[in-house]
This record gives C-alpha cells, structure tokens and sequence, in this order.
C-alpha cells in the first residue's frame, strides 16, 4: 500500500479537526496543499477516505480502517520518541507493565501502592501490546513485566515466575438448564452456542484452542471484542453462553442473574506467569517484579 507517514499525519489531523482548514492549521501546511495530498492519496489508493457531512469531513469505511493503522503507528513513534529522550536524558526509569486475556484488574491498585512505597519516582506505564501477544513485545523492548497465560511459541526466550491458576467457569443464565449441573462434559457443549473474546477467533492464524473439552462440537461460535461488559451482556440476553475465569465473571453473577458453572469433573484451570526479560533485572524492575509476585502468589491473590 502506498501511504507514508505524512498520509497518516494528515488523515488523522482531518478526522480528528472534521476539515482540511483546521487540519492545516494543525500541520502549519497550507490548505490547498494538505488538499492536493489527499486527493492524490485517495487516487493512489482508488478510493475515497472521507464523506462531507455539511462542512465536515467524515472518515468513511475505509477511512476509518486506515485510521486505525494511522492511530497505531503515530502512537508508536510518539512513545518511541519519549523512551529515546528518557534514554538520551537518563531518565529511563519506569515500569512499561501488560496482561494478557483480561479486561478486568481489581487486584492491580494494591500493587501499584505497594511499588510506590517503595519507588515513589518510578513511573508504571499499563501498555496494550498487539495481537495480546506480550512475550514478542518483552523480547522487542516495548514492555519490561508481563502478566501471561497463553502459550507462546517464544516462551523459553524469556525468563518465567509461576503465579497462581484460575479456574475457568462456563457463564449462563441463572435459568438455564447448565445452572444446576455440578459440572459440565464435552457433549454439553455440543450444539451450544458460545459468546467469546476475539482472541478466540478460529479464523486467526495460529488460532487460539477454545476454552471448552476436547471434542466438544458447538453451534456456534459468536466472537466479541475484548469487552467483558459486552461478553456479559449478551449472555444475560441469552444469545448464548460463555467461559470466563472464574475470578473475572463471579462479579457479575449477582448483578445479571448468571449463574457460573464447573467445566470438567476436574476444575479447567489455567496457570499464569510473570513474564520478564532474561538476564539481570534494574533495580526498579526487580522491585515491580517483587511486590506482583507477593500479590499474586498469595491465597485468593485475584
């Protein structure tokens, strides 16, 4: 695809400002100039980018795809260039912490303030990292801790700390026929129709295993973004039902009448890693890495 840097400047700064005038003004270029650029991006691309809505400019389809990838990469630099200040200054002393598979950290504030006790100048960055994939993104040096489950392919590049298992729960309405179950099989599941997060999308490549039995054969798989509110929601409406560790759907039950039930006669457990570069560690990162382990290794820790 044809588009360079100066293509995701301007498409983020027209959507953003909703005209070429305002997003020139943004860029200090003219505006018969951030004009021309557009319309010979759009030429090359074969496609408009953007609907006029009055006197604004609206992104279109295809304008709001590309400015996913524009937000993404721009965001990328921005940070890029903040590290490599830190690092010019050096000032490079923050925790750049993920978490894999979850939405939800109630047990995250304690041990921010327990690492601040102790490292009141450190600053801890929470990143998103692509493709919920954190051990590529430890081994590129855009994260320092990572909290994992899945497995990766890359796991014994990195250096891992076992923390604690989960449980995961099949979720389902209060009045459904699983509620009672003391546990479920795999044929419970055939013909069932499951609400899940997108990671579990089978059209990805790898693919993730679906939280259910081996050999269980389901209806249908209806895949969300990664939104447990959402996830929630449309089990409580009975579009289907869901797996979800049991520490992430048990607030839920009470509020949305859900009923959390067993997978398995023994507990689908799933074990969980802090995930950390080899080597040694800075001072402050040993310190993160110290009071994550006291709290997630402790009974009921999440």
């Amino acid at each position: 695809m044809d588009v360079d840097l100066r293509d995701l400047e301007l498409l983020a700064a027209t959507a953003e400002a909703g005209s070429l005038t305002a997003a020139a003004e943004r860029l200090y270029v003219s505006q018969p100039a951030l004009s021309q650029r557009l319309t010979r991006l759009e030429a090359r691309l074969g496609m408009p980018l953007f609907d006029r809505k009055g006197r604004r400019l609206l992104p279109n389809a295809a304008g709001r795809r590309l400015l996913v990838a524009a937000r993404h990469v721009l965001g990328e630099l921005d940070s890029a260039a903040r590290d490599l200040r830190e690092i010019r200054d050096g000032r490079d002393r923050r925790v750049r912490f993920t978490a894999q598979c979850s939405t939800t950290f109630p047990w995250l504030p304690p041990v921010l303030r327990a690492f601040r006790e102790r490292a009141p100048d450190i600053d801890v960055r929470i990143e998103t990292v692509a493709d919920d994939a954190p051990i590529p993104a430890l081994l590129a040096d855009l994260v320092d801790v990572a909290l994992v489950t899945k497995p990766d392919l890359q796991m014994d590049r990195v250096s891992l700390t076992e923390l604690f298992e989960d449980e995961m729960m099949a979720v389902v309405p209060a009045g459904h026929p699983w509620a009672s179950r003391a546990h479920l099989t795999a044929r419970d599941f055939d013909g069932a129709d499951l609400v899940l997060y997108d990671f579990y999308d089978q059209k990805r490549i790898p693919s993730m295993p679906l939280p259910i039995p081996v050999g269980a054969r389901p209806a249908r798989i209806t895949t969300m973004p990664v939104v447990t509110d959402l996830v929630i929601e449309m089990v409580a409406g009975g579009q289907g039902v869901t797996v979800l560790p049991n520490w992430v759907a048990a607030p839920y039950a009470a509020s949305h009448g859900l009923a959390l039930v067993r997978i398995g006669a023994r507990p689908l457990t799933r074990t969980w890693f802090c995930a950390t570069r080899t080597g040694a560690r800075p001072p402050h990162v040993e310190a993160f890495v110290e009071e994550l382990t006291a709290r997630l290794t402790t009974p009921h820790s999440v």
